[in-house]
């Protein structure tokens, strides 16, 4: 669906519900990452692109500095979260996706910005795929507070906002890749971040124009930030950066890995190991793109995902079974995507072996009994934005 038709639908259900026009609709899109998974709270590489997928947000001001959210579901049903007094935000206070917009205003109170609001929130981000459907929610939140009140975009200062109400309102101790995409990818790019500095680099990315497909595999294995899982691995690395004495595993160099992990007990030297090799794999794989080389990201595809499956161990069967699917049928390339546990893959395919490896993964998930994985084409997209052209 586009990006004017997920916005038209908040709209609509935003004027049948309150029965007025919004003020205005803004929408953020899901993200995939090409490479550099975990990188991001380590202080180091990412290159991600935004999604054509995208959650967008109808909304209009209030004078009594109340949150009222309410969502349109797939089968066209609104579901409203319980009003709630902007004042009275604290963590804990609300719960399932609810605390997603909550946590935005929460944050935004404390710089500020404490006026209510009526959201009605529509999108078609694939929820618990490993996608960044929380972000684009948060994000498009973000933008619609903001510009209700005429507060200028500093766009990576709302990342940072997004960052703290995703870790400290919600509880998922998440990096700052996810927000940062969605917030400032652009069409046909993947954005270079370096984590650290901030410093992004726009660099162009036409797989078509090669005759390639990134593909996704959605597998419906459940993914989650707040699992443990992914807290223990984020913790494991902040002591090994202490125990090394460096800032962030970022400071860790190729060259200087195994020395590094010399020092390291067994349990950390696979998270440092993974850190470290993925890193060099972003470097690489922008080096390619520069180089208008696509096809030689599938090496590093491939690497990656043995990194994320034997040394950060958060893959789970369903990702190993479509990466292994997807390269047996020709993929120049697969890795799962996001922070493990489930969620997604991408493989970088042939454009005429794509049916073939939709075929081979659906055949392959259906042997095991599992649920049928959905699949689409990935093609960077635009970030998240204010949407005009949604009358109601």
């Amino acid at each position: 669906m586009t990006l004017a038709a997920q916005a038209r639908r908040a709209a609509t259900a935003f004027a049948e519900l309150h029965g007025s026009a919004p003020r205005g609709v803004w929408s953020a899109p899901g993200r995939v990452n090409l490479i550099g998974e975990h990188t991001d709270y380590n202080d180091g590489f990412v290159l991600p692109f935004a999604l054509p997928q995208r959650t967008a947000v109808a909304a209009a001001p209030r004078t009594d500095g109340v949150l009222s959210v309410a969502t349109l579901g797939e089968d066209g049903a609104l579901r409203r979260a319980d009003p709630v007094a902007i004042a009275d935000l604290e963590p804990g206070a609300v719960t399932g996706w609810a605390a997603y917009p909550a946590g935005v205003a929460w944050v935004l109170r404390g710089e500020g910005v404490a006026g209510g609001a009526d959201l009605v929130v529509a999108g078609d981000v694939p929820v618990g795929a490993g996608l960044s459907s929380s972000h684009a929610l948060e994000c498009a939140v973000a933008l619609a507070l903001l510009g209700l009140a005429g507060v200028p975009e500093d766009r990576p200062l709302i990342a940072r906002w997004v960052q703290r109400a995703e870790n400290d309102f919600v509880g998922a101790p998440t990096g700052l890749l996810d927000q940062t995409a969605s917030l400032l990818c652009t069409e046909a790019h993947a954005l270079f971040l370096d984590v650290r500095t901030g410093e992004t680099e726009q660099v162009p990315f036409d797989a078509a124009a090669h005759g390639l497909e990134v593909l996704v595999v959605d597998t419906r294995a459940h993914h989650s930030n707040t699992d443990g899982g992914y807290a223990a691995r984020r913790a494991g690395c902040e002591r090994a950066a202490e125990l090394l004495g460096v800032p962030a595993l970022r400071d860790v160099g190729v060259d200087g890995l195994t020395e590094a992990l010399d020092q390291l007990p067994d349990d950390l030297r696979p998270l440092v190991r993974h850190v470290v090799t993925e890193n060099d794999r972003v470097l690489h794989a922008v080096a390619a793109l520069r180089a208008g080389s696509p096809a030689d990201l599938g090496p590093l595809l491939e690497a990656s995902h043995a990194s994320l499956r034997d040394d950060y161990r958060v893959s789970v069967p369903e990702l190993d079974v479509a990466v292994g699917s997807a390269l047996a049928e020709g993929a120049l390339g697969a890795r799962m995507v996001g922070g493990g546990f489930g969620g997604s893959v991408i493989a970088l395919v042939p454009a005429e072996r794509r049916a073939a490896v939709e075929e081979r993964v659906l055949a392959n998930f259906t042997a095991r009994g599992w649920a049928a994985p959905r699949t689409f084409p990935a093609v960077p997209s635009a970030g998240a934005g204010r949407d005009d052209r949604s009358p109601t």
